[in-house]
């Protein structure tokens, strides 16, 4: 089984490499995006078959360990 974590900074962080990106989209020539969000994906191989008992373990990893919860949010995709 697969799991599939999405990290994103907090809307209320300031996000310079978000900034970054949009600064030098805009100088490339793609015009028309107003803000950019950077974040990270990970993904784990897993040797769970319960896909409730995975989703449960993998929200633990990210509490201690995968995302800093005081500055980032994150979303957790059990992939079959």
């Amino acid at each position: 089984m697969k799991a599939r974590v999405t990290v994103m900074l907090k809307p209320s962080v300031l996000d310079p490499q978000g900034e970054a990106v949009r600064h030098a989209l805009g100088a490339l020539g793609f015009d028309g995006v107003d803000a950019v969000r950077q974040g990270k994906v990970i993904e784990l191989d897993l040797a769970d078959t319960n896909s409730a008992a995975a989703q449960a373990r993998v929200e633990e990893m990210c509490e201690k360990l995968l995302a800093n919860t005081v500055i980032e949010s994150y979303a957790v995709e059990i992939i079959a």
